[in-house]
């Protein structure tokens, strides 16, 4: 039977070992990261990331990351690479080479066509002496740390570094482009991330224009059919064009009684109800919501109505 009684401690070990050789990291970092942001900041084309392996692998994500935050970037393997794809590889690019020995004969030959061109180019390596950190514009240096791994051998700590700092290079450089949280929003578009950070002008665009609305003095009768018939659960009541008030279903139910049908829309709404401007992100709008304990709102600019935001809608289309 496989023996798992030491794997808590060799769980912690790890994590310890690598979190130890990330403050190293931290020390480290110098001149030649500054002047690795600036090159790449400086790119007419793509960033290119190169990597095998394990380093391959981490190099996907570097990539990815620099393409969804302001910096072009895609990815190449190497071995691609001899077979076709350093077409890839145009005057202007930048190209980042990933390799812990630094001796990696695919990185290096992706390095030397593209100094060929004269690209510029930068490293992530361990080896401050070896072929890779010398062949390149700057050779950003690993500390030298062991691998967590307990033969010392699987690529763990010297994986977790060059995400780490490849993770750094591009913070850096999306600070200094001056990125900002709509830009990241427009390039994640799906998901509760890029739904968060949307505004809800750019929301109410994806909704239909039907709005909900009632004059003041309407009938009980009305205001039941323009709820019923709006589907948000709510109607607002103008006057002069502009929002008086709001009522809901649940103003509804505490208006029930005797006398219910003889009242008008003013006499059961809530008045001056709390509104929505065009330029909120929707995250913010989820959390009011939450806050204050209410289904919808409508959105004004100055005492223009733009569009009804509910969070049904919001929670049937899945970002809540």
């Amino acid at each position: 039977m496989t023996d798992t009684s030491n794997s808590l401690s060799i769980g912690r070990d790890v994590i310890r070992r690598e979190a130890e050789s990330l403050q190293a990291l931290e020390q480290s970092l110098g001149k030649t990261f500054c002047d690795a942001v600036e090159l790449i900041l400086a790119a007419k084309q793509h960033v290119i990331v190169v990597g095998i392996g394990k380093s391959g692998h981490i190099g996907r994500k570097i990539a990815a990351s620099f393409a969804s935050t302001g910096t072009p970037s895609f990815f190449i393997h190497p071995s691609e690479a001899a077979h076709g794809d350093l077409g890839m590889i145009i005057p202007g690019t930048v190209i980042l080479g990933l390799s812990n020995s630094g001796e990696s004969a695919e990185v290096n030959g992706v390095i030397d066509y593209a100094k060929s061109l004269e690209n510029q180019t930068v490293a992530i390596t361990s080896a401050s002496k070896s072929t890779l950190a010398k062949n390149v514009d700057f050779a950003l240096i690993l500390p030298d740390e062991p691998e967590a791994c307990l033969k010392r051998l699987a690529p763990t700590t010297s994986t977790t570094l060059t995400l780490a700092l490849g993770d750094a290079l591009c913070v850096a450089v999306m600070e200094a482009r001056g990125f900002t949280a709509e830009d990241f929003g427009r390039r994640h578009p799906a998901g509760k991330l890029g739904f968060g950070l949307q505004r809800v002008a750019e929301y109410l665009k994806t909704q239909p224009t039907d709005i909900p609305l009632i004059g003041s003095n309407a009938a009980m009768s009305d205001v039941i059919i323009a709820i019923t018939g709006g589907g948000k659960g709510c109607v607002g009541v103008v006057e002069n064009n502009q929002l008086k008030g709001i009522v809901t279903d649940g103003d509804l139910r505490r208006a029930l009684g005797p006398d219910v049908m003889t009242k008008t829309a003013t006499d059961i709404m809530v008045h001056d109800p709390f509104t929505l401007s065009p330029d909120m992100r929707m995250k913010d709008v989820v959390t009011a919501f939450m806050e204050r304990k209410i289904g919808n709102a409508f959105v004004l600019d100055g005492h223009n109505i733009l569009g009804l935001i509910d969070l049904k809608t919001i929670v049937a289309s899945g970002y809540v």
